[in-house]
């Protein structure tokens, strides 16, 4: 039996101290992007879906482009990029700059919109590598958050893990909440009244408002499941959501961020 091909492991990105904006505004090539920070199983898709129906916004499948990573080969490759005057940090933002607007470029809008849900986790990074970035926070209920996660996956977390976990993603959008000017979305509102929210989001975004974003048609869409990517054709309109938890749902763990929040009232 063949050995194993040995799996490298994930090379990490460029330490804290080496993150920088860009010395110049045409380092970037993007414009404005939009990036949607939410916790997992928040309505991301759902508002993804909304936003690639406007004909100005191309919101594709989740990109992970914090994960793209550079590495010097050799030190003197390390020494040529010092030379111009780049470090680690700057080669990477300009590699998910390029991936990001190839994509664009091949959509022919205007706008980009990434909705990946880890990017709460770099928020920092991503805020200075594009300093026009617009931010669209996605709230949910954290109790209807982590039930929805633990179903996603019932045989990896139980629901207590579930909340357990959910909660990370939670904590890290509220960071970002607190450090970055951008427009809370409640999942919420947006199932009750899309069209409120929906104008809201167009006015902050500074585009017009489109009716075809109630009903977002036959869209192709990137879906995981059994460990691959595969596409799925989706129609659909807008839903309302699920009832929200009653108080006495709600595990303790998420109690503080239910009241941080605004979906129960502090005691």
């Amino acid at each position: 039996m063949p050995a194993a091909t040995p799996v490298s492991p994930v090379k990490e990105s460029a330490a804290k101290e080496l993150v920088r904006p860009p010395t110049d505004p045409a380092d970037r090539l993007l414009t404005a992007p939009i990036f949607i920070l939410s916790p997992v199983r928040s309505g991301s898709t759902l508002l993804r879906s909304v936003l690639n129906a406007h004909s100005m916004v191309h919101a594709p499948h989740e990109l992970h482009v914090r994960r793209l990573t550079v590495g010097f080969g050799t030190p003197l490759s390390r020494k040529a990029m010092d030379a111009l005057g780049h470090n680690q940090a700057d080669l990477e933002h300009l590699l998910w700059d390029r991936v990001l607007h190839r994509e664009l470029v091949r959509s022919g809008k205007s706008f980009i919109a990434d909705k990946t849900p880890a990017n709460a986790f770099a928020f920092e990074r991503i805020a200075t590598c594009w300093p026009d970035a617009r931010f669209v926070f996605l709230l949910r209920h954290p109790a209807s958050i982590a039930k929805s996660w633990h179903e996603a996956s019932p045989d990896r977390r139980t629901p207590e893990e579930a909340a357990l976990d959910a909660l990370r993603y939670m904590k890290a959008v509220q960071r970002a909440r607190r450090a970055l000017t951008g427009l809370t979305v409640r999942y919420e509102d947006l199932t009750e009244d899309p069209e409120t929210q929906t104008r809201s989001i167009c006015d902050f975004l500074g585009i017009p408002w489109e009716p075809q974003m109630l009903s977002y048609g036959t869209q192709a869409v990137i879906q995981k499941g059994l460990g691959d990517w595969k596409d799925k054709i989706q129609t659909g309109t807008v839903q309302q959501g699920r009832d929200l938890p009653r108080p006495d749902q709600i595990p303790d763990v998420l109690r503080p961020m239910s009241v941080t929040w605004g979906y129960l009232a502090a005691t």
